[in-house]
C-alpha cells in the first residue's frame, strides 16, 4: 500500500473531527464563552499570567506536548503491523487524546489556571488532591526515564550523533546570553544564529567521526550516555530558565516544525510503499521490541500519538495562563492534539517504509533478532549509506531516523546525502527528547518542592537556591536510577502505562467538572475514554507486574507500578462518587455557547466600568477575536 493513502485518510479524519466533534464539545458540553475574562487578564503579572496571541500559544502548546512520544511510540508499535497503530492513532486521537487535552484545559481556565492537583482538591476533596499530587510526581519521573532510555540507545557509540547533540547545549547557552545581554530583544537575530550553528554541528559530524583525536572523545557507551543525561538534567533544572531551557526550547520549535513539514512534503512527493504488513505474527505476543500482545500493549506503546496524560501537565500549567479567550480552547486544546496525531501517523509511515526484516534487526537486540530466524535485506546497504552500524538499536529513534532518511534520500538529487539526513534526524529526535527531559525535570522539581513545602515551607519557595538544587538532584537521581537499572523492554511499558494512568486521572477530574456544570448527560464524552483506558491500562499494568517485573525480580519497577495503581484508584473512586452525587443534586443545564455569551456580554459591559482587567480584556480580545 502507498503511504500517501494513509496521509490523505488521516488528514481528512482529523480535519472533520475538529470541525464537527471538537465544535460540538465546545458549544454544547463546555459552552465556551468568548466574553468571559480569562485568568491571563485577571491575574496578569508579566511572568506566569501573560495574555498571548492564540497563534503564539498554539505554537508553544504544540511544542510542549509533541515530544518524543508521537515520534518513537508509533515506530515501536509497528512491530504489530501498520494497521493496529494507524487505527488507534485515528480513533484514539479524535475520541480520547484531543478530548482529554481540550477539556482539562477548559477546567484549568475555569479554575484560574491552577494545576490538575488543585482542581482535584477543589472538586473532589483534600485527600484526592494529595493523591493526585503524588501520582503526577511519580508519573513525571517515569516519563523522564522513558525518554532518556530512547536517547541512550540512539547515541551509544555514535560519535557523530553525540557530538551534534552535545554541541546544542553550548549553542543554546550562547543564544541565551546573546538575547539576554549582548542583543536584548533581537529574537530574529538569535534565531538565525542558533539554527545556523545547529545545522553546522550536523555538517561537522563526519569530520569528528573520522578524527582519530575527536572520535574517541565522543564515542560514549550506553551507561556513559545515561550518566551524561542525568548530569544534564540536573544542570538544566537548576540553571535560570533563560540561560538554557528557554533558548533550547525555542530553537527546538523551529527544528520540529521544519523537519515535520519536510517529512510531510517528502511523503507526498516520494509516496513510499508501506512494506510492513497490516498485522504481524507478534500481535499474539513474543515480539522482539514489546514482548506483550497487541491488546493491551498497543495502547501504552503509541502513548502520546493518541492520548497522553503528560499533556495535562501543560494544559493545566503554562497554556491556561496565556490564553486570551475561551474560544481559543478549541484550536489550542483539540487542534494541537490532532496535529500531533498527524505527526504520529507520519512517523508510523516512515518506519513501515522499511523492509520488515531490517526494521526488526534495528529494533531488537542481537540475541532477540537471531531467535527470530530471519535475515536482513537492505541493512548492510543502509549501514553504508548512513555511515555507521544501525543494527540492534531498539527504542524507535534509530529506525525512525533511517526511515525518514530513506524518504528524504529518494527526493530528486538528494540520494547521495542519506548519511547527513540520518544524523540530522537523530539530532532532531534527540533534541526534542532532551527538551522534554530538561522541561520535565524542572516541572518535577517544582512539584517536589511544593509537596515538601507543606511540611517545610522554606523548601517550597522555588526561588530558594538550596531547595532548588536539592530537589533537582533528587528528581534526576530518581529517573536516572531507573534508566541505569532498566532497559527499553522494562522501562517503555511502565512509561506508557504511567502516561496513560495520568490521562485517566485527567479524564476523571474532567468528568467531575462536567457534572458540576449540570451537563451529566454529556458525561460520555469524557466517561467513555476514561472507562476504556481504565480497563486497558490496568490490564497492561497487571501484565507488567506479573509477567515482566516479578519473574525478573525487578522490585523497583514492581513497587512503583503498585504505588501508581493505588494512587490512580483512589482518584478514580473519588471521582466516580463525586460524579454520582453531582448528577443527582445539580440541576440539568441546557445552556449553549450562544445563550451563555448573551448573558456574559451584559456582565462584561457592567464590569468594564470599574475593573481594569476587564477593560484590558475588552480592548485586546473582544475587538480582535
Amino acid at each position: 500500500m502507498n503511504g500517501l493513502y494513509l496521509v490523505i485518510i488521516s488528514a481528512l479524519v482529523f480535519v472533520l473531527a475538529y470541525r464537527f466533534y471538537g465544535a460540538f464539545i465546545a458549544a454544547k458540553v463546555l459552552t465556551l464563552n468568548q466574553y468571559k475574562v480569562t485568568p491571563a487578564f485577571r491575574f496578569e503579572d508579566g511572568h506566569d499570567y501573560v495574555p498571548t496571541n492564540k497563534y503564539v500559544v498554539f505554537g508553544h502548546h504544540f511544542a510542549a506536548i509533541a515530544g518524543a512520544g508521537p515520534l518513537v511510540g508509533p515506530v515501536i508499535a509497528a512491530q504489530f503491523g501498520y494497521l493496529p497503530g494507524a487505527l488507534w492513532i485515528l480513533i484514539g486521537g479524535v475520541l480520547a487524546g484531543a478530548v482529554h487535552d481540550m477539556v482539562i484545559l477548559f477546567c484549568s481556565m475555569r479554575y484560574d489556571g491552577k494545576s490538575i492537583a488543585e482542581i482535584a482538591k477543589a472538586q473532589i476533596g483534600q485527600k484526592t488532591g494529595v493523591a493526585t499530587s503524588f501520582a503526577v510526581l511519580f508519573l513525571n519521573i517515569l516519563c523522564m526515564a522513558g525518554m532518556a532510555v530512547v536517547i541512550a540507545n540512539a547515541l551509544a557509540n555514535s560519535p557523530w550523533g553525540t557530538f551534534t547533540i552535545g554541541m546544542t547545549i553550548p549553542i543554546a547557552i550562547f543564544i541565551g546570553l546573546y538575547m539576554q545581554f549582548l542583543r536584548p530583544g533581537k529574537i530574529k537575530e538569535g534565531t538565525i544564529i542558533g539554527v545556523v550553528l545547529t545545522l553546522l554541528a550536523v555538517v561537522a559530524g563526519p569530520a569528528v567521526q573520522a578524527s582519530p583525536t575527536l572520535a574517541p572523545l565522543f564515542t560514549i557507551s550506553h551507561n556513559g550516555i545515561c550518566i551524561a543525561l542525568i548530569i544534564y538534567g540536573f544542570i538544566a533544572a537548576a540553571l535560570p530558565v533563560w540561560l538554557l531551557l528557554a533558548p533550547r526550547d525555542y530553537l527546538s520549535t523551529y527544528m520540529k516544525i521544519g523537519t515535520i513539514g519536510a517529512l510531510a512534503l517528502g511523503i507526498l512527493i516520494v509516496g513510499p510503499q508501506i512494506q510492513m504488513p497490516a498485522t504481524t505474527q507478534f500481535c499474539a505476543g513474543g515480539g522482539p521490541v514489546i514482548t506483550g500482545s497487541v491488546l493491551p500493549y498497543i495502547f501504552v506503546t503509541i502513548a502520546c500519538g493518541a492520548v497522553s496524560g503528560f499533556h495535562s501537565m501543560i494544559s493545566t500549567g503554562t497554556t491556561p495562563k496565556m490564553l486570551m479567550n475561551e474560544r481559543s480552547i478549541l484550536p489550542v486544546g483539540y487542534g494541537a492534539m490532532v496535529t500531533e496525531s498527524f505527526v504520529a501517523m507520519m512517523a508510523l509511515i516512515a518506519a513501515c517504509a522499511l523492509v520488515p526484516n531490517d526494521y526488526f534487526a534495528i529494533n531488537s537486540s542481537a540475541a532477540h533478532f537471531q531467535a527470530l530466524g530471519i535475515q536482513v535485506v537492505d541493512l548492510p546497504h543502509l549501514n553504508e549509506m548512513v555511515g555507521e552500524n544501525v543494527a540492534h538499536r531498539p527504542g524507535g529513534a534509530v529506525s525512525l531516523a533511517v526511515g525518514m532518511a530513506y524518504i528524504f534520500s529518494n527526493l530528486p538529487g538528494l540520494d547521495h546525502l542519506m548519511n547527513y539526513w540520518y544524523h540530522f534526524c537523530i539530532m532532531f529526535e534527540a533534541l526534542f527528547i532532551m527538551t522534554i527531559i530538561d522541561a520535565g525535570t524542572r516541572v518535577g522539581r517544582y512539584m517536589l518542592q511544593e509537596l515538601v513545602g507543606h511540611v517545610w515551607p522554606k523548601f517550597g519557595d522555588p526561588n530558594w537556591k538550596p531547595g532548588a538544587i536539592v530537589a533537582s538532584a533528587l528528581i534526576c537521581a530518581a529517573w536516572g536510577y531507573l534508566v541505569l537499572n532498566g532497559n527499553l523492554s522494562t522501562i517503555w511499558p511502565i512509561f506508557g502505562v504511567s502516561n496513560q494512568l495520568l490521562a485517566i486521572i485527567a479524564l476523571s477530574i474532567s468528568s467531575v467538572v462536567i457534572c458540576s456544570m449540570g451537563k451529566a448527560r454529556y458525561l460520555w464524552v469524557t466517561g467513555l475514554p476514561w472507562a476504556f483506558l481504565m480497563v486497558m491500562i490496568f490490564w497492561a499494568d497487571f501484565l507488567n507486574i506479573f509477567e515482566i517485573y516479578l519473574p525478573k525480580g525487578e522490585w523497583t519497577m514492581f513497587t512503583v507500578s503498585i504505588i501508581m495503581a493505588v494512587l490512580v484508584i483512589i482518584v478514580a473512586i473519588g471521582a466516580i462518587r463525586r460524579c454520582i452525587y453531582l448528577a443527582k443534586t445539580v440541576p440539568a443545564s441546557y445552556d449553549t455557547t450562544e445563550t451563555v455569551e448573551a448573558e456574559e456580554l451584559k456582565h462584561l459591559q457592567e464590569l468594564v466600568k470599574t475593573d481594569k482587567a476587564a477593560q484590558r480584556f475588552q480592548e485586546l480580545t473582544i475587538a480582535h477575536h
